[in-house]
């Protein structure tokens, strides 16, 4: 009679214990220990009813919608933005012809750090990494021929986020739309760049303040807008463990938080439109682990620590971006695959908005036809492989939830650190959360070269001499600077100065005084006010931050 198990254990020391593995030791990439059989030995205490609920109900763990994808799939976002504004409208209306749901917006680094075209430090950089805007005109040619009340627009910038938005809000009022009919995100993120990505203007508390006046506008004057998407994704790109961009970004949402109920704000008259911004790597279960463990323990933070009692307030919304870090220059065709499993551990997740990355992007911007099958992937996972047709289909799997159980546990941990600490500005000027990271990618990188994790391609199953599968990248032509510049020196003598020298005054008594920023700076640039010219007003006011180098 064939002899059955009667428990995990017994099983391990009878069984499974005579076996060879592969491998001395089996970890997660961010080296969690992975056991060879979970069951419900593992979940002893674990209680159905406490973690796991169901869709749309708290604590969320399941889904933030009762239907999920079967009531309405994730927004298919594809990132875009390069060159002109006419470059980058051209793809945006290629993508929507294409099926996509929703606009995503790269900016070139010097939109991206507070600089017009003509700026001595703009050269070389202009058109490289996105697309260039300082002026309406630009945000103008951006948009042109796309009703910004029926497609939900994601812009990518931080430390100069208030003068885009105030642009786009501009548009906006120039076309007749109210605010209130125009949804979309801006990342506005600022304490992650001070983490991980480095893109800043002024100091950390200053930053957090133009962030806060941000999300009061929106919740009183732009009620389906998102206006901070608190980003993890730049986090884990800097080198972070899945529980290291999990802690800290939850952390960072809770500063935000906490600074806004401090200018007298009711949690739940702004928290509903909070959003978050994943990371989706290449370890699948680990990934979709961290969605469930984010959204149970955003939850419970607003509902026990903020008191927060519109259940629209503890609901973790998110996009997700499949890892670009995870992309290789070698063997460019392997990133379709790489993305495809990413893109899944995303929608099984229970993410609500989705961009994959192109195959090129480690190489350039990516081709029109490389986007198109980045855009693809995500249209057969929603058409054609039935995922989406079930709600949260790996809830309840003994691995999953104990996976979603260790990856809570460990950033709680993080957390309970951060709150001895004072919070996430204190430990930022400590240096905390950039040494975390910077010891994590260390010891990633260790790893990698010692051959115990593997890059397909890379550090194994290399091809000799060059890739056999060479592929077009796009350029940036020289011609494109030049445009700009001339086109911001034209929009510059063309407009009325003493008109400029007014809304500047308006700005720099803002930034002096306290009052919300957003009014006057929809004001400045609808009257011709550059984004290079708003940000010079920071740097004068709030000063210029410089990274202490505490790692």
């Amino acid at each position: 009679m064939e002899r059955k198990s009667k428990s995990k254990q017994d099983w391990n020391d009878k069984v499974y214990g005579k076996q060879k593995e592969r491998l001395p030791r089996y970890t997660t990439i961010s080296d969690q220990p992975v056991p060879a059989l979970t069951t419900e030995d593992d979940l002893a205490a674990w209680s159905a009813t406490e973690k796991l609920g169901y869709p749309g109900e708290y604590p969320y763990t399941r889904g933030v919608q009762p239907s999920m994808y079967r009531g309405r799939l994730w927004t298919m976002r594809q990132f875009a933005g390069f060159g002109t504004p006419e470059d980058t409208n051209t793809r945006f209306h290629y993508l929507l012809s294409q099926g996509q749901t929703g606009l995503s917006t790269a900016f070139d680094m010097p939109t991206l750090m507070g600089y017009d075209p003509d700026h001595p430090k703009s050269i070389g950089e202009v058109g490289r990494e996105g697309v260039s805007v300082s002026t309406m005109e630009d945000m103008e040619r951006l948009f042109r021929g796309i009703d910004l009340t029926k497609v939900t627009t994601s812009m990518t910038i931080n430390c100069s986020a208030a003068p885009v938005l105030a642009m786009y809000f501009a548009l906006g009022k120039r076309r007749g739309h109210e605010l209130n009919q125009m949804g979309g995100t801006i990342q506005n993120d600022i304490l992650k760049e001070y983490i991980a990505q480095k893109e800043w203007i002024c100091p950390p508390r200053p930053a957090v303040r133009i962030v806060c006046d941000m999300i009061q506008y929106c919740a009183e004057s732009a009620t389906k807008f998102n206006p901070v998407s608190i980003s993890g994704y730049h986090i884990r790109e800097a080198g972070a463990t899945a529980t290291q961009e999990l802690a800290f970004t939850i952390y960072d949402g809770l500063t935000y938080v906490e600074e806004c109920v401090k200018r007298g704000m009711d949690v739940d008259s702004f928290a509903p439109r909070l959003s978050f911004f994943w990371d989706v790597h290449n370890d699948f279960f680990e990934e979709i682990a961290k969605f469930r463990a984010a959204r149970r323990m955003w939850a419970r933070f607003m509902k026990e620590r903020f008191s927060a009692k519109d259940p629209r307030s503890m609901l973790l919304r998110t996009h997700a971006q499949t890892a670009g870090v995870s992309l290789t220059a070698q063997q460019p065709l392997n990133n379709i695959a790489r993305v495809a499993i990413q893109a899944l551990a995303a929608v099984l997740g229970g993410t609500q908005s989705l961009h994959t990355n192109s195959m090129d992007e480690t190489l350039a911007l990516p081709t029109e036809g490389a986007v198109k099958v980045a855009l693809r992937t995500q249209q057969i996972i929603a058409e054609e492989t039935g995922v989406a047709n079930s709600i949260d289909p790996l809830g309840g799997s003994y691995f999953v939830e104990k996976m979603t159980d260790t990856i809570e546990a460990n950033a709680l941990d993080y957390i309970r650190r951060l709150d001895e600490m004072g919070g996430m500005l204190n430990a930022i000027e400590e240096g905390f959360p950039q040494r975390e990271i910077s010891e994590a990618s260390y010891i990633f990188q260790q790893q990698l070269d010692k051959g115990e994790r593997v890059m397909v391609g890379l550090n194994r199953y290399q091809d000799d001499g060059q890739d056999v599968t060479p592929i077009p990248v796009l350029k940036i032509g020289p011609e494109i600077e030049r445009d700009q510049v001339q086109r911001i020196k034209a929009f510059k003598s063309h407009r009325s100065a003493s008109t400029v020298a007014a809304q500047l005054v308006q700005v720099r008594a803002c930034c002096q005084d306290g009052t919300n920023l957003m009014p006057a700076l929809i004001d400045a640039v609808d009257q011709g006010v550059t984004l290079g010219e708003i940000c010079d007003i920071y740097r004068e006011v709030f000063g210029i931050y410089t990274d202490p180098g505490l790692i």
